[in-house]
């Protein structure tokens, strides 16, 4: 497959990474390289990982704990003491081969150690494949708020190699389709078409499926690199979906969400303001919820957790002068950003899910 250029980037896929991350590493010159991986990638990638790779380099290898939780500024800390500890400088590289976590984290404590070293990231789920390591958005959760400290800055290259998949949990694989139906939805109907219908797709389709998500993300991306307008198109379902993964993350009586599984419930509910607020037809408003709720099983919202999912929309990254900004669809492929919701008709969103 072609490699998607953006901006500062390269995303590379299939055995092309390796050529490419090879060729990169010879001319490059590096003083050391630091592998983050969690405890998961750790035993089920770094060895794959590792076969790929033709010089012998200075590698140290760093694990960290896996899952959301540990996305904090407590893990960069340990990080940026043991980068310190083993004598990394302003020449060093950082290859994060993870998930969205590892990716995130790894590129914000790359971009801020010794003021910036280069990172590379290499995705090992389908999330991280099609969203998160793509695009130079890193950064750590502050408490149970998403992605509150950070920078924007891209990765030298990101490496998409399917074979990391093979692993990978059921829910895992469904968390990361939950952002590529994300994908059609603001911008793509034929591909939101496509992806409606998995018993017409099996997996030797993912590999194009992949590649037309980044697509999809990168061109956006290119025309706003830094989310001052339609880069907030990418945020659709992720307004009420990261209150709702934000509550559950820190009420542990409360089942895990991964974050596709709790952007999957936003989006239903945004739809269901889209619906109400701008011109997707009730058509279209059952098309979407027919289709997420035919891969994520719905989720019980007790109804008293309304209002304190409510109270933590106002720490979402999208609001301006105290307004709380949706994006929401026109149509299934046409997107709205700085869409003003009320209360009322938030409550409304919620009983809608509800209701399913």
């Amino acid at each position: 497959m072609k490699p998607i250029v953006s901006k500062d980037s390269v995303v590379y896929f299939g055995q092309e990474c390796y050529t490419a991350l090879n060729s990169y590493l010879e001319k490059a010159n590096h003083s050391k390289i630091c592998i983050l991986v969690d405890s998961n990638t750790h035993e089920n990638c770094l060895s794959l990982f590792m076969s790929k790779i033709e010089n012998e380099y200075d590698i140290e290898v760093i694990e960290i704990e896996p899952g959301e939780i540990h996305k904090n500024i407590e893990t960069c800390s340990g990080i940026w003491n043991a980068l310190s500890e083993l004598g990394f400088d302003r020449k060093s590289l950082m290859i994060n081969l993870g998930g969205g976590v590892v990716t995130d984290l790894g590129g914000f404590v790359a971009c801020t150690f010794k003021r910036g070293i280069n990172y590379i990231n290499i995705p090992t789920t389908l999330l991280a494949m099609v969203d998160a390591s793509v695009g130079g958005k890193t950064g750590v959760d502050l408490g149970n708020l998403k992605n509150m400290v950070g920078i924007i800055s891209e990765s030298e290259m990101v490496l998409v190699d399917t074979e990391y998949l093979g692993t990978l949990p059921v829910n895992q694989m469904c968390s990361g389709f939950a952002e590529m139906l994300k994908h059609g939805l603001i911008q793509d109907v034929q591909y939101w078409e496509k992806l409606s219908d998995l018993s017409q797709l099996d997996f030797e389709d993912l590999d194009q499926m992949i590649y037309d998500s980044v697509v999809i993300k990168n061109k956006i991306v290119f025309e706003d690199p830094t989310e001052q307008n339609i880069r907030k198109y990418l945020n659709f379902g992720h307004t009420l979906g990261h209150a709702i993964e934000s509550f559950y993350l820190t009420h542990p009586e409360k089942p895990t969400l991964l974050h596709g599984e709790a952007i999957a419930i936003g989006m239903i509910m945004e739809g269901y303001l889209s619906s109400e607020l701008l011109s997707l037809t009730k058509n279209d408003r059952k098309d979407i919820s027919d289709v997420i709720l035919a891969t994520f099983p719905k989720i019980n919202i007790d109804k008293k957790d309304y209002q304190d999912i409510m109270n933590l929309l106002i720490h979402d990254k999208k609001n301006e002068n105290g307004n709380i900004y949706f994006v929401l669809l026109n149509t299934i492929g046409e997107a709205k950003y700085n869409c003003v919701v009320s209360d009322e008709l938030i409550l409304q969103s919620f009983e809608y899910y509800d209701s399913l």
